[in-house]
């Protein structure tokens, strides 16, 4: 994420706000839900850390962006 893309999308779910966080580079997506009286740069900033600290979690931040084999059992 260094220098990188974050893409944001707010979704209002009854008196509630879902905010999706999305690195451009590594395809990474958090998701947060804040209250309405929360104000956009505040539910950015919360977004934003989450992703942040899951990128230094998985080492993605400093990896190259390379896609990622299917997880999972195929019939």
């Amino acid at each position: 994420m260094a220098g990188g893309e974050v893409y944001f999308e707010f979704i209002q779910v009854g008196q509630q706000m879902r905010v999706s966080a999305i690195d451009a580079d590594t395809g990474t997506e958090v998701v947060v839900v804040t209250p309405l009286v929360a104000t956009r740069t505040q539910m950015q900033q919360l977004a934003l850390a989450k992703l942040k600290r899951k990128l230094a979690d998985s080492g993605a931040a400093d990896a190259p962006s390379q896609p990622r084999p299917p997880s999972g059992k195929f019939a």
